[in-house]
């Protein structure tokens, strides 16, 4: 070693001893403190700023290291929002460079230090998890410290050292953990609650790492008992067991002194590999305390052979309730993994009745994943096949009533989860306390990265690189489908491609590290039934033996597939992957990447049992598996497909739910995004319906991303109250999809949404009437302000900095004093009034009440060319019509052309000023915009005669508007409930 490498090994020793002992977490001033080490230590170095800022720009390893220590601390500090906290960040937010300047200042820094460091780590303002909740007790980091920080500590570091995970990624988890853990009841109170609450997350996106978390602070918190619901397969309870044995649980626990050979993952690949968390011992003779398993991955929960003792938690002091720190502190966590099965859990819930007189002192977590299949009774018992649902319910509501410090955490991938659309028929596990709306993980691909959502691009000028759908969406035509299967064959001819590019990438690109792509896999998911399957297994299997790909002939089909589809979409989204930049480069791989799916002769798995993933044949944590899966309801729902790239899919579903947990295509697809394929029916037919399934996607997308934003909106605390509580949220539900509503016809929603407040916003209703005598009246209150716009077309144009290219609309224009716009919109007739009522309050509210709204600029499109047109009114003028079809019966989607926004919300005061003097004319403070849109529905554009003539109750007069953006009422709340029975406020449901 140099003196320079010893003096730099030094530094980072010194800072990482003043760092870890800055009390409670607060910055404080660094050049002193790592001063004082040094001398206490007699370490002879430089430990000015100036040699910190020489070592962060040198090269070496101690540098690294030096970036991660601080990179851990900063972020530590970015992210603080405990009781603590408040002592030291001078009210400035988490994650925010106000937060930043704070803690260089208390660190003292100089000012090139602190520019360093931010250029080095800058501030991560991802946005954190939405949260919809109850005033509640804090109760997590007040007063003397509590419980044993063991688990989370422990899972941190396994998260970064073993899994990769960056300090933001790591941060980003336990904040959002943080948020549950301390919405649950302080372990060691001496009053029981029951808390309730519910965290929805993204289909594929980690939830798992999320609740193991939330298990890890919990344990280390004070909870003793840990039951994991983990969902109704075998093979979801043994994935779930696994995942919480190998990053939580950890090697001691699991040996207790046994020998290696006699661990149920004597033969797991992760174990022998030293994968499992190790905690160098026993946690309990190291200052901490044991998980005690009560299930394992192959064994479920059991009636336990000896009394009951395994669940008997011990106290050190008899005379003392277990919930005393004094006891809980020293005893052993128990930990079990069940299956939601009513078989399993009568055996616990027996168990635990043994133990009747310890139940009530027990802190408990009871977390369960996939909380909308099973746990919940929303099925009509008069229906068939709902017994063993109904009994699941109950099972739960009796684990709830045993345990009256049980607190009970669901999770969902389905913001419209059951316990919403119904919670009349779930009272036991309604989310009574909160809702925790996680926020999208970086990396992960789902429903918005194969749609064009609101794009910047217009249709005729998409490409690859800047369209999702043309990029990743491959269309497949039912009706030639079923006579050649011309889709699936390139749907299996593009997984051959792709599986051969990541060999290519394996053997020639250095970012890619070993076993990267130890799985590959195609799914094709048509239906839900077995004799289905067999019959489909048959196809594929006839389609590779035929498909030739060592001949010529299936060398030049490949090619033709290569050079029109994986070449040009991997050039522009490899995103720094190596790409083979011919077919020749590519066809040396060929030969390894068929052997490797069909070596074996067998190319395709059938999942739609247990048995397949009992026998192996499915277990992606045993083998590396580059094969076809072929599967219907096991393959729906919580069951991960790794490596998942080629998707061919034509299962309808009923609901919204069901087919998001069907989009198995959703995940994280590090290294081959590039690669990702989705075949999907475009005309499948259910009943006498076509269904557009790709178009069905995009629907449940825009209403769960809006919901989504709503709660993101509604989660901001006004006066230090929250706007909305859990029990206001059905209604909320009920505004996206107005067919939910409680199905007993005794029971009705006790919150009803009053007023919902958007100055400056875009909202664009889509419950318009389906009765032609509703369209006729629709069509009537509108014509006399259309018949006023001028005659002329007035050509908007907007520019935005990031987009290089101007978003243009032509449209006739007119304006409506405020007064005469609400008598319109005030009697318009609807297919669900409850949706747009809400936002009549609000126009009502700015037009009578505060009086921030002169008049509203109306603006009807109008296509550049003169096809599309209709007589409208008696003046015979004519108006561009727009064909839109209500994708979600008796919902529309998306109505308007993004391209038309822009300059409307630049009218409102929503957007700053392009110079644009067509549009500047037009903009004032108090002006609110309107964007009509006459619609005539596929059905019904043969009823449009050759002089544009059409019967008025064949055409949706719908549109969009936005209000001033200073028309935010009498107050800062954005949106009102009123309750309809105040003295049960906090239930969702009552009778009526």
């Amino acid at each position: 070693m140099t003196p320079i490498e010893n003096g730099a090994q030094a530094l980072l020793e010194l800072h990482r001893t003043a760092l870890a002992a800055m009390r409670a977490g607060r910055p404080m001033p660094l050049s002193p403190s790592v001063a004082f080490y040094a001398g206490a230590q007699g370490v002879v170095v430089d430990t000015s700023e100036a040699a910190f800022r020489d070592a962060l720009t040198r090269d070496g390893e101690e540098t690294g290291a030096l970036l991660r220590l601080w990179r851990k601390h900063l972020t530590d500090w970015d992210y603080a929002a405990d009781a603590t906290t408040e002592a030291w960040c001078a009210g400035t937010a988490a994650r925010t460079d106000e937060r930043r300047t704070v803690v260089f200042g208390l660190l003292g820094l100089e000012l090139a230090t602190s520019k360093l460091l931010e250029a080095e780590i800058p501030v991560n303002k991802h946005t954190g998890p939405v949260v919809i909740s109850q005033e509640y007790t804090p109760w997590r980091g007040i007063g003397a410290p509590r419980g044993v920080d063991w688990y989370w500590p422990a899972y941190e570091r396994y998260l970064r050292e073993a899994k990769g995970w960056s300090d933001g990624t790591v941060a980003d988890l336990g904040e959002a953990a943080e948020r549950v853990v301390e919405r649950l009841a302080d372990p060691t109170s001496v009053e029981a609650y029951q808390s309730k609450g519910l965290v929805v997350g993204y289909v594929q996106s980690g939830k798992t790492a999320n609740f193991t978390g939330v298990i890890a602070k919990a344990v280390d918190a004070g909870y003793r008992l840990v039951i994991v619901l983990g969902g109704t397969l075998n093979l979801l309870r043994g994935q779930t067991q696994r995942r919480l044995d190998m990053e939580l649980v950890g090697r001691d626990n699991i040996l207790r002194g046994t020998v290696e050979t006699e661990s149920d993952y004597a033969d797991d690949r992760d174990w022998l590999r030293g994968r499992f968390i190790d905690h160098s011992g026993l946690p309990s003779e190291r200052g901490g305390f044991d998980i005690e398993r009560l299930t394992t991955r192959e064994n479920d929960y059991k009636s336990l052979a000896q009394g009951i003792r395994a669940l008997e938690i011990e106290k050190r002091e008899k005379s003392l309730p277990l919930y005393n720190p004094r006891n809980l502190d020293h005893a052993a966590a128990r930990l079990m993994v069940v299956k939601k099965n009513k078989t399993v859990l009568a055996k616990l819930v027996k168990d635990l009745k043994k133990i009747s007189g310890l139940l009530g002192e027990i802190p408990t977590l009871i977390i369960d994943d996939e909380s909308d299949e099973a746990s919940v009774n929303t099925v009509n018992p008069r229906r068939s096949g709902n017994a063993e649902r109904t009994a699941i319910n109950e099972k739960l509501s009796e684990l709830l009533s045993l345990l009256p410090r049980a607190q009970y955490v669901g999770y969902t991938a389905t913001p419209f989860a059951n316990v919403f659309i119904d919670p009349s028929d779930t009272a036991d596990i309604f989310p009574k306390d909160f809702l925790i709306s996680l926020s999208r993980p970086k990396g992960y691909m789902g429903v918005q990265d194969f749609h064009d959502l609101d794009p910047q691009v217009p249709e005729d000028e998409r490409t690859v690189a800047n369209s999702n759908e043309l990029a990743y969406i491959r269309s497949i035509d039912a009706s030639e489908e079923e006579d050649d299967g011309l889709s699936l064959r390139r749907a299996m001819d593009m997984f051959v491609l792709t599986a051969a590019v990541k060999i290519f990438r394996e053997t020639e690109d250095p970012l890619v590290p070993p076993e990267t792509y130890r799985h590959h896999t195609m799914l094709v998911h048509e239906s839900r039934l077995t004799a289905d399957h067999r019959e489909l297994k048959g196809r594929i299997l006839k389609l590779w033996d035929e498909s030739g790909y060592t001949s010529a002939a299936g060398h030049a089909r490949l090619r033709e597939l290569f050079e029109s589809d994986l070449l040009p979409v991997s050039r522009e989204r490899a995103d720094g992957y190596a790409v083979p930049e011919s077919f020749e480069k590519l066809a040396p791989y060929l030969g390894a990447a068929t052997a490797r799916i069909g070596g074996d002769l067998n190319p395709v798995i059938v999942v739609n049992g247990d048995k397949d993933i009992e026998s192996g044949e499915a277990d992606f944590e045993r083998r590396s598996i580059w094969k076809i899966l072929l599967g219907g309801q096991k393959l729906s729902r919580g069951f991960t497909v790794e490596g998942l790239t080629v998707s061919y899919y034509r299962r309808r579903a009923g609901n919204a739910s069901t087919m998001m947990q069907m989009g198995r295509w959703f995940g994280f697809r590090e290294g081959y995004r590039d690669l990702v394929r989705l075949w999907i029916g475009r005309n499948e037919t259910a009943g006498s319906k076509e269904l557009d399934l790709y178009e069905g996607f995009e629907a449940i997308c825009r209403d769960e991303e809006s919901f989504r934003a709503q709660l993101a909106q509604y989660s901001v605390l006004v006066d230090g109250r929250p706007q909305v509580t859990p029990a206001q949220v059905p209604p909320l539900v009920s505004q996206h999809l107005p067919w939910l509503k409680p199905t007993s016809p005794n029971k009705m929603y006790n919150a009803r949404l009053v007023e919902v407040r958007s100055p400056g916003e875009w909202q664009e209703p889509t419950a318009y009437p389906t009765q032609p005598a509703a369209l006729r009246h629709n069509v009537g209150l509108w014509t006399p302000v259309l018949e006023q716009l001028h005659t002329v077309p007035t050509a908007f144009t907007y520019e935005f900095d990031d987009v290089a290219r101007r978003h243009r609309v032509d449209a006739l224009v007119g304006t409506v004093p405020a007064d005469g716009m609400l008598s319109v919109l005030s009697a318009l007739k609807w297919h669900s009034g409850e949706q747009f009522a809400p936002h009549l309050a609000y126009l009502e509210e700015i037009t009578k009440h505060s009086g921030q709204i002169d008049d509203w600029l109306v603006v009807a499109p109008q296509h550049t060319t003169r096809r599309q047109q209709i007589v409208l009114g008696d003046s015979a003028r004519s108006f561009s019509w727009f064909g839109v079809e209500r994708r979600r019966d008796p919902l529309f989607g998306a109505i308007s052309n993004p391209r038309h926004r822009a300059a409307l919300l630049r009218i409102a005061g929503a957007l700053p000023s392009c110079g644009d003097d067509a549009t500047e004319q037009y903009v004032a403070e108090r002006r609110g915009a309107i964007a009509l849109y006459p619609i005539v529905e596929k059905r019904n554009t043969d009823a449009i005669t050759p002089d544009g003539r059409i019967d008025p109750g064949k055409v949706v007069m719908a549109f969009a508007f936005v209000a001033p953006s200073a028309a935010r009422g009498r107050s800062n709340q954005v949106v009102r409930f009123t309750t309809i029975d105040a003295s049960r406020e906090n239930e969702a449901i009552i009778s009526q």
